[in-house]
């Protein structure tokens, strides 16, 4: 770990990343609550929150990664926390002065710019972390992640109920403007080569889909995010129903099981940063894969309070081994020239899995039982599972590219 932090593109990074989730988190759970007090929890209102976060990444996952790959990362990074801040701004003063509506804007607008940030970070981290660094790394990033889904909920209800709308969108600006700071404290990026063809957006487009046909990890690693898609999807809503039905428990007592998730996902991605560089991370994706498989199906068998507890804890210590093999294997196997494009592609793949069972959900509960719909999840676990077995005897050593395709960003 003191290796790992001693690049400097990973210190930034990272706490690029804590000011991002404290400004997430913070925005996120003030405009919810905002949206509850103000429209009195009218279900509508409250759905349009997760539209305004999940459409961009339908829409513009692809044509931004693509921009992401002819674009320098670090200056791309900047300019997406910045205008991220001054939408929030604006949404600030327009709620002031205007309609309450407006801040639907400000989730929708952030949503959009992420689409071309997350895959420059990724691009960072090729171009400048040691490949035997970059399962740490990653370890290091999703541990940042799950503190934040136990501590970002109470932050975020805290300053709000504390100080209301306006302060809370006051902090995610400077949150934002942070985060940009600490990028551009970064040196510039390399220029580009300076290239005698300017290739069209719609045949870069295209190339980033025959390279991902042609790379049969990439390929497979699709295979398995649409499988994991359907099968967390299938259960995503149906958390409150194992409280109430399955524990006899008030609805309140869901708090419970994410934040024991939560605590569970903290501990398991420090665990993943002890070893990452013992274990392969298609070792590690399986791993994940098969305990998240097992917690669903406990979890959908339990009736017991001790029992769905301790199942939501080991689910939460080997999710971070999905997400840690699963960015490992997509950045050791991508050449940097398409790591915006393949992000772009395999994205909206899991989320759009996702949504199709998780808007099926409601029928699927009124039809089956909640104990057929968990052992269905665990199911497409599985499935997503026997793609990897292909890949567990694949050697470690990483994509290889020449010093020149490592260092300079591409135009």
């Amino acid at each position: 770990m003191s290796s790992l932090l001693r690049n400097r593109y990973v210190r930034s990074i990272l706490l690029s990343g804590l000011f991002l989730q404290i400004g997430i988190w913070v925005r996120n759970f003030a405009i919810l609550l905002f949206i509850m007090d103000r429209t009195g929890g009218d279900e509508f209102a409250v759905s349009m929150i997760s539209v305004a976060e999940f459409a961009p990444i339908f829409l513009f996952s692809f044509l931004a990664g693509t921009f992401a790959d002819r674009w320098r990362p670090k200056r791309t990074m900047v300019w997406c926390d910045v205008l991220s801040a001054l939408s929030v701004l604006l949404v600030l003063v327009t709620f002031v002065f205007g309609t309450w509506k407006v801040v639907f804007f400000a989730t929708l607008i952030s949503a959009i710019l992420s689409q071309f940030s997350q895959p420059s970070g990724m691009k960072l981290f090729k171009l400048h972390v040691p490949a035997e660094q970059l399962q740490a790394g990653m370890s290091a990033y999703q541990t940042l992640f799950a503190v934040f889904m136990v501590l970002g909920p109470i932050m975020g209800t805290f300053v709000f109920q504390a100080f209301g709308l306006e302060v809370a969108m006051g902090i995610t600006v400077v949150a934002f403007l942070c985060s940009a700071a600490v990028l551009y404290s970064l040196p510039p990026d390399p220029l580009p080569e300076k290239s005698e063809e300017k290739s069209q957006l719609l045949h870069e487009m295209a190339s980033g889909i025959r390279y991902m046909k042609s790379n049969r990890i990439l390929s497979i690693l699709g295979f398995c995010f649409a499988a994991a898609g359907l099968g967390l999807g299938m259960i995503q809503p149906m958390g409150i129903f194992v409280v109430t039905e399955r524990l006899g428990l008030p609805k309140e007592s869901l708090q419970w099981l994410v934040t024991v998730q939560g605590v569970g996902m903290i501990v398991g991605g420090g665990l993943a940063m002890s070893f990452a560089k013992k274990v392969a991370p298609q070792r590690l994706l399986m791993v994940g894969l098969l305990g998240n498989a097992i917690a669903f199906s406990v979890m959908g068998i339990s009736t017991t309070q001790w029992l769905t507890l301790s199942i939501c804890l080991f689910g939460g210590l080997v999710l971070p081994c999905i997400h840690i093999g699963i960015n490992t294997l997509i950045m050791k196997h991508t050449e940097s020239a398409f790591i915006g494009r393949v992000n772009g592609i395999l994205t909206p793949l899991f989320t759009g899995s996702m949504v199709i069972t998780m808007s099926a959900s409601g029928f699927l509960k009124k039809t089956f039982s909640l104990l057929a719909i968990y052992q269905g999840s665990a199911v497409l676990f599985i499935i997503g599972m026997l793609f990897i077995l292909p890949l567990i005897r694949m050697p470690q050593e990483p994509l290889m590219e020449s010093q020149d395709e490592r260092r300079v960003a591409p135009e």
